[in-house]
């Protein structure tokens, strides 16, 4: 009789898949010029930490509520939305939903003003040795301002921007403060608050 204590080989367990990096893009639908940014992750990235991420990515403050729209199901703040139950987000991986194999899904944000950012994973790569993550590698335009009002409030305040000896173009200007530049992107800016998430 063979023990498995006299050397025989024993079954392989199977392994934690090795984490990958995951070369996100970020698109706030309906948005002209387009407002996007280009994230790289880790897949074993919480969803809770990406939303994190995207808030600092388009310089957002996390005054409302959000969501991921995955598939068939929502993930978030736990709880009933209407009909539909949100699942924690703190509970759940990128690798978790299969973010690197299936089409882009959506990340919901201030219900009142319906910011929808497309999440596509645009590329799947072993993780950088030293590099720490999240990162962010590209982007255009500055993000619509928190409370501005929703995409066609935005449109419009773009618009009034353009006209600063009107009087909607003042009141713009005043409500937005003098610093904001609808066509500044600066991924360095978002990389130190990144950094900051990272503590």
């Amino acid at each position: 009789m063979i023990s498995l204590l006299d050397g025989a080989a024993k079954p392989a367990r199977p392994g934690k898949p090795p984490d990958r990096l995951l070369a996100l893009r970020l698109t706030v639908l309906g948005c002209q010029p387009p407002i996007w940014r280009r994230l790289l992750v880790r897949e074993s990235m919480w969803l809770s930490g990406l939303h994190d991420a995207i808030q600092v990515a388009f310089d957002w403050f996390d005054y409302q509520t959000h969501l991921f729209a995955i598939g068939d199901t929502r993930y978030g703040n736990p709880g009933k939305d209407g009909e539909a139950v949100v699942e924690d987000d703190r509970d759940i991986t990128l690798a978790l939903v299969d973010a690197a194999g299936r089409s882009p899904f959506l990340y919901v944000y201030c219900f009142g003003e319906g910011w929808r950012v497309e999440v596509a994973v645009e590329d799947v790569r072993p993780l950088e040795k030293g590099v720490r993550y999240p990162v962010c590698i590209g982007g255009e335009h500055a993000g619509p301002p928190e409370d501005c009002g929703g995409v066609e409030a935005f449109h419009d305040m773009l618009a009034c921007l353009q006209e600063p000896q009107t009087d909607l173009g003042r009141e713009w200007r005043e409500w937005i403060g003098p610093d904001y530049d609808p066509e500044k992107f600066d991924a360095e800016a978002v990389n130190r608050s990144l950094r900051k998430l990272r503590k």
